[in-house]
């Protein structure tokens, strides 16, 4: 069996006698035929199955209200709204080519590679939803698309986020891939909350509503990403627990502890003291809190130990408690959707 990680696995491999038991989230040596009917990973065919049921369309959320609202925003308001859509943008951008480029082709568990190129679609789908957005509120789509490249502190996000994905694809060790699982975690599980609480901010005061609703669709997607990497990470460890020694550790928690601070930053960026409900105390909080459940679900003990400082956030993200007068649109009406995280 071949077991050298820095090659890309073999699409057409007649040749490998791999069985059951000896697959692997990377590093195996698989024949390239993708049987849902025999699987290694269950939790696999789990969260397939979860994807799938949550399929839905962005043009399907009623937007007709935010064209409305858009125009009466205040100028912080506004600001927000775009710099939060902005980015949004290119970290769904960049996911789609990374998911495929920098992360599948190392990864050797064919039932794991369907999960991949699930997520890769709803990337995709994520960025039509923004598209859907843009085009209901702007005038000038290209000065919300482009807004990456003339906001200073955005482009140094993006930067920074674009680069920690990039040891993978340029030097994919060992020890890179697995790094490479953890900054897929990291991204879909830090990176996107402070947008994503900044609309539910907005929709809390009846405002964007639609835009509120786009969000908690899109997070509801960003969940299963994160469950996703979540289980390729514990299902590594009992693979090759020899890669998770102390120094992979401390790495881990170096990307952590960097994420909290540009994540932190941005939040405080984007709402500058003016977003009822939101201080730069209260933002960082939030994503220190968010960063110690990531650690917990990959086996790590926390690092900051706080408490969960706007629990609302969660309410109004959630599909388990239905909130009858703050969305609108047929969507709602969808009964597909609660995820339970003891499956997986």
């Amino acid at each position: 069996m071949s077991n050298i990680p820095n090659n890309k696995k073999t699409i057409y491999n007649p040749q490998s006698d791999e069985s059951l038991n000896d697959r692997r989230t990377f590093g195996g040596n698989p024949d390239g035929m993708l049987n849902f009917t025999k699987a290694k990973y269950d939790w696999a065919l789990k969260l397939w199955d979860t994807m799938e049921a949550n399929t839905w369309f962005p043009k399907e959320v009623q937007m007709t209200g935010d064209a409305k609202d858009y125009k009466f925003l205040t100028p912080p308001e506004k600001r927000m709204y775009d710099l939060v859509l902005s980015q949004l943008i290119f970290m769904d951008s960049l996911q789609t080519n990374n998911i495929m480029d920098n992360m599948n082709p190392y990864i050797t568990a064919p039932e794991i590679n369907a999960i991949l190129s699930r997520q890769a679609y709803e990337e995709a789908n994520h960025s039509k939803s923004y598209a859907v957005m843009v085009e209901s509120i702007s005038d000038n789509t290209d000065e919300i698309y482009n807004m990456w490249k003339t906001d200073a502190q955005l482009l140094s996000k993006n930067q920074f986020v674009a680069d920690t994905f990039k040891s993978v694809g340029d030097n994919p060790t060992d020890e890179n891939i697995v790094l490479g699982m953890f900054a897929n975690q990291i991204l879909e599980g830090i990176y996107f909350y402070a947008g994503f609480a900044a609309m539910y901010a907005l929709g809390k005061a009846g405002k964007m509503l639609g835009s509120s609703q786009m969000i908690r669709f899109i997070q509801r997607d960003e969940v299963t990403h994160l469950l996703l990497f979540q289980n390729m990470i514990n299902s590594t460890r009992k693979e090759r627990p020899e890669l998770f020694t102390a120094e992979l550790e401390e790495k881990v928690r170096v990307m952590v502890r960097d994420a909290v601070e540009i994540e932190s930053s941005w939040g405080a960026y984007i709402t500058q003291g003016q977003i009822l409900g939101f201080t730069d105390a209260i933002i960082k909080q939030y994503i220190q809190y968010l960063a110690d459940q990531r650690l917990a679900a990959v086996g790590y003990a926390p690092e900051y130990n706080v408490k969960h400082p706007i629990p609302w956030v969660d309410g109004y993200s959630s599909f388990n408690d239905q909130r009858v007068n703050f969305f609108e649109g047929n969507v709602v009406n969808y009964s597909k959707g609660s995820l339970d995280f003891d499956d997986f």
